[in-house]
């Protein structure tokens, strides 16, 4: 997911750009500045980038002006990801004729994707880095030292990371991602994940757990397992199901998640993302079980038209999407639910466009994240389709989708006015130094009056008011620690 040129109903913590910085002493001198655009996955990979470089001796840094080394973690599911990106590496370019010592790189899926126009015909990157090739950077820093230019956009069945300690982005010891796999088998047909991440893989269980473990130590208080598709997590277990090697422990997502949950009832657990056709009832039933679990899940479903949906090769109808929903309400009655939506995909009629407004109206969702369809090169889509809905079509159904989904954010923020809610406190609010914000366990920003209280502390509080994005409230009492 790219959360640019897309509209999104929810106050995320995906912004602009991201910018990772440690407190690590440089052994060398030198200077990193990692900037990072896109998803989750991205922002987690920077942290392994900084703690890779970190571990060669670079120190981290937010101030650009001082940095020797300068990476770029990109984008490319969406052209306009790819066309702020471009416009930043101009701005690195003229800087280099004044600094020429400075090493411009490209990383991630972008870098993966458009390689040779990047370090060759633009000249705009003097290294480029698949997400497989993080572990070689200091190789590549150094033969760009002794002029040359570096790639490596090699691919990998086996590269998780799972060794590597992630230098953390929220220095204030609050949320961390944990990836728990890399890659994608699914091949939709208007995504670049495949081509641009490689073939699922899944990290040792006992990794991930330590990982995690050792954030709460460090006063972490939520973790979000992150994956292209955590349900399809598996470790020593095929596709479909069968051990790969007898004797040996097997683990699925529903039994990785309770495994993390179990760490202590403080450590607050989230997950992203999932896909309908492998969202089961055995994640949802462990969900139930643990109340550290967050009662949210994103579900997407780009479109509520089957034949769509075919097109896009998702592997599901709109009635097993349905019934997934239907599942979710009836084993966690009260967990909300977000998606991702595209309009105006390939030969998308007005009455598929009226299917995917009714599917809305039906599930109700509490947060979207909703784009025009953007054509990427080398998908099946690009292949087999005609990009043939006018983008003032695009623009207007997207509109209509957006407007619709305002109506359902208000409303359920409107259903949690005189709950109690349990708020996991993040710090200050951005609007104000009066007001603090958090997040309850359905994934609601929640804004109350400062108080007596630290980050990372859970706190109670009466909802009092909402926005379509926001819920407002006021403390009623302080959760002590469960252990």
């Amino acid at each position: 997911m790219e959360f640019e040129q897309n509209k999104v109903i929810d106050e995320g913590r995906q912004g602009e750009a991201t910018v990772v910085e440690s407190t690590t002493p440089s052994s060398n001198g030198k200077r990193l500045y990692v900037e990072s655009y896109g998803c989750q996955m991205n922002f987690s990979d920077s942290e392994v980038v900084a703690s890779i470089m970190t571990n060669e001796g670079y120190t981290t840094t937010r101030n650009i002006d001082e940095a020797d080394v300068v990476l770029i973690n990109t984008c490319s599911i969406r052209e306009n990801a790819e066309t702020r990106v471009r416009n930043r590496l101009t701005e690195f370019k003229k800087r280099k004729s004044d600094q020429p010592e400075l090493v411009v790189g490209i990383l991630g899926c972008m870098a993966e994707r458009l390689k040779k126009s990047l370090l060759e015909e633009e000249q705009l990157v003097d290294l480029v880095a698949g997400p497989d090739a993080y572990r070689d950077l200091p190789n590549l820093v150094e033969e760009v030292g002794s002029g040359q230019r570096a790639v490596n956009v090699l691919l990998s069945r086996e590269e998780t990371y799972a060794d590597i300690s992630p230098v953390r982005m929220d220095t204030g010891g609050v949320s961390a991602f944990v990836t728990i796999m890399r890659g994608c088998d699914n091949m939709c047909s208007f995504c670049v994940v495949p081509f641009t991440r490689g073939r699922e893989r899944s990290r040792d269980p006992e990794t991930i757990i330590q990982e995690c473990k050792d954030l709460f130590d460090r006063g972490y208080r939520e973790v979000t397992l992150l994956g292209q598709n955590v349900d399809s997590y598996r470790w020593n277990l095929t596709s479909k199901g069968e051990i790969k090697e007898e004797g040996k422990p097997t683990t699925n997502f529903a039994q990785l998640m309770e495994m993390v949950a179990l760490i202590s009832p403080d450590l607050r657990v989230r997950f992203s993302t999932s896909h309908p056709k492998d969202m089961t009832d055995d994640v949802l039933e462990v969900m139930a079980k643990y109340e550290n679990i967050c009662e949210y899940i994103h579900l997407p479903v780009q479109s509520g038209n089957t034949d769509v949906l075919a097109r896009m090769n998702r592997g599901y109808s709109r009635e097993w999407y349905l019934d997934r929903i239907k599942a979710i309400r009836r084993i966690v009655p009260d967990c909300a639910i977000s998606t991702d939506i595209i309009t105006g995909f390939c030969g998308e009629t007005e009455e598929e466009h009226l299917d995917t407004v009714n599917l809305m109206k039906e599930v109700q969702y509490e947060f979207a994240y909703m784009f025009k369809y953007s054509e990427r090169p080398k998908t099946l889509a690009e292949r087999r389709f005609k990009d043939d809905v006018p983008e003032d079509v695009k623009s207007r159904r997207l509109n209509e989708i957006i407007d619709l989904q305002l109506q359902s954010s208000l409303y359920w923020h409107q259903q949690q006015i005189g709950k109690v809610k349990k708020v996991l406190v993040e710090g200050k609010s951005k609007r104000s130094d009066d007001e603090w914000c958090g997040r309850d366990g359905r994934n609601s920003m929640v804004i109350f009056p400062k108080g007596n209280f630290d980050k990372g502390q859970y706190i109670m509080v009466k909802i009092t008011d909402c926005t379509s994005a926001t819920l407002k409230g006021e403390v009623v009492s302080i959760c002590e620690p469960a252990n």
